[in-house]
């Protein structure tokens, strides 16, 4: 049996080859330092940081007036991002059409303005009439683009007497052939004749007797009056 000395000798042996090996570390090494962001991320965020420390202090500011709760604070800060969008939403509309109003919840009614009588949208007689002629001689040269082109433009001068907060020169026809304030009838008819001249400048397509005489047939119930006879 081998003694106590010719075993810590084996012992020994071993554990300089184990170690010789490479297969097993032994040795704790440090762990590698994160890799640093480029010098061009960091001048960003210090500038985000500088940009937007007033925002954090106002919003610290407005936190300090909350109870502690966390439901409470989470209740009071839903409150305040939504009365944030709905003003967002309000001075866009203001933008887009010209008046301010709040989002409408509801299907509208007969008490609202967009279905207003059409009567209230005829315009006059004697101009009515007078653009016809005019649209009419045009015609009649066979310049029907011009013609329904003419038409457009006196549309659009009828809505801007009948709706002056609506109509405004930064919106396009297309625009006001969607604009909420403007009741659905008329507001069709003035969109088939946008959407013919529409079509005629921009699209390449020439308007022929039989679109113009669509377009003058709706220019004619978008003026008609049931106060007044023909």
């Amino acid at each position: 049996m081998a003694d106590s000395g010719e075993v810590d000798a084996q012992l020994a042996a071993a554990h300089r080859a184990l170690r010789a090996g490479g297969d097993v570390q032994f040795d704790m090494l440090p762990a590698p330092p994160p890799a640093q962001p480029p010098a061009w991320l960091k001048a960003l965020g210090q500038w985000l940081e500088q940009v937007l420390a007033p925002v954090g202090r106002f919003l610290r500011w407005i936190g300090s007036f909350m109870p502690d709760a966390p439901y409470a604070r989470i209740f009071l800060w839903t409150i305040i991002a939504a009365l944030l969008l709905l003003l967002l939403w309000m001075v866009q509309d203001r933008i887009r059409h010209g008046i301010w109003r709040l989002p409408r919840w509801r299907r509208p009614n007969m008490a609202d303005p967009v279905d207003a009588p059409e009567e209230d949208w005829a315009p006059e007689a004697a101009p009515a009439r007078a653009w016809l002629t005019e649209a009419d001689a045009l015609a009649g040269q066979g310049r029907y683009g011009e013609a329904v082109h003419h038409l457009l433009l006196r549309s659009v001068e009828d809505l801007s007497r009948r709706r002056p907060q609506i109509v405004r020169p930064s919106l396009t026809s297309r625009d006001l052939a969607r604009a909420a304030g403007i009741p659905h009838a008329p507001r069709r008819l003035f969109a088939e004749i946008a959407a013919a001249v529409e079509r005629s400048l921009f699209g390449g397509r020439a308007i022929d007797a039989q679109e113009w005489g669509r377009c003058r047939a709706a220019y004619a119930d978008f003026a008609q009056a049931r106060t007044w006879a023909a």
